[in-house]
C-alpha cells in the first residue's frame, strides 16, 4: 500500500484536471487528489457530466478553450480514460477474431482520444515549476513484454498511446523544460473495467492504484520525462 500524504513536488496549492473523471480510476483520482492538502483546485470533465467525448476533436478543443478563456493553468493533468471492452466487443483470443470496427473503435478511445488530449491541454500546463500530464496505459501495451499474444487491438492501441506520449513529452519539454509527461500502468484495478477478463485474484482496489500512481508522479523528475512506468514506480519497456 502506498504512503501517497500529497504532490508536495508541485507547487503549493496546484491545480488538478482529471478528464474521465466518472470512471473508476478518474473518479478515485478526483478524490485523491481533493483530499490532498497541497491541493488548490481540481477541474474535474468526463461524458456523463459534461457531455466531454475525448473520441472527438471538437469536444476536446472546446472543453480546453473553455478552461483557456477562464485563464485556468495546471500543475497536473490526468488522462483517465479508457476502456478494455467497447460496444460489448472484448479483447481477441486470435488473429482470426479481428474486426476493423471494432480495432478502430479501441485506437479512437485507446489513442487517439488521449492525443487528442495532449493537443489541447498540454498548452495549459504550468510552466511555473514542475507540472505533470500522465496519461493511462498499460502493461500489455509493452511489446517487449508481450509473451502471451492476443488481445491484439487493445494491446496496439496502447502500444500506440506509448508512442503518442513519448513524442508528446519531447515537444511540451521544449517550451516546459519542467515536466513531466508519462504514460502509467495502474495495475488490474477492481473497477469493472476488464469485463471479467482478468483474474479476480489480480486485482487491487482503484484507491490504492491511485494512490501509488500518484505517489510515482510525485517522484518522477523532469529527466524521465516520456517514460513508461507502472504502479509501483517500475519502468516497463516498450
Amino acid at each position: 500500500m502506498s504512503d501517497f500524504s500529497g504532490m508536495t513536488s508541485l507547487n503549493p496549492g496546484y491545480r488538478a484536471l482529471v478528464l474521465g473523471a466518472s470512471g473508476g480510476i478518474g473518479g478515485a483520482f478526483a478524490a485523491a487528489i481533493k483530499a490532498d492538502p497541497n491541493c488548490g483546485s481540481v477541474v474535474e470533465l468526463s461524458r456523463s457530466v459534461d457531455g466531454f467525448d475525448i473520441t472527438d476533436d471538437a469536444s476536446v478543443g472546446a472543453a480546453a478553450a473553455k478552461l483557456s478563456e477562464a485563464g485556468l493553468k495546471f500543475d497536473l493533468i490526468l488522462c483517465a480514460t479508457g476502456a478494455l471492452v467497447i460496444d460489448g466487443n472484448g479483447p481477441e483470443k486470435t488473429i482470426k477474431a479481428i474486426q476493423g470496427d471494432v480495432m478502430a473503435a479501441q485506437f479512437a478511445l485507446n489513442a487517439i482520444g488521449p492525443a487528442l488530449a495532449l493537443k489541447h491541454f498540454a498548452p495549459l500546463l504550468s510552466n511555473e515549476g514542475k507540472s505533470v500530464f500522465a496519461t493511462l496505459s498499460a502493461r500489455v501495451g509493452s511489446i517487449g513484454d508481450n509473451k502471451l499474444g492476443g488481445w491484439i487491438s487493445y494491446r496496439s492501441a496502447k502500444a500506440a498511446l506509448n508512442q503518442i506520449t513519448r513524442t508528446s513529452a519531447i515537444e511540451i519539454a521544449r517550451l516546459r523544460p519542467k515536466s513531466v509527461v508519462v504514460a502509467l500502468h495502474p495495475g488490474s484495478v477492481d473497477t469493472g473495467f476488464s469485463g471479467g477478463f482478468s483474474k479476480a485474484h489480480d486485482k487491487i482496489q482503484p484507491g490504492e492504484s491511485v494512490a501509488m500512481m500518484l505517489s510515482v508522479l510525485d517522484q518522477l523528475e523532469p529527466s524521465q520525462t516520456g517514460g513508461f512506468f507502472a504502479y509501483d514506480g517500475q519502468p516497463i519497456e516498450w
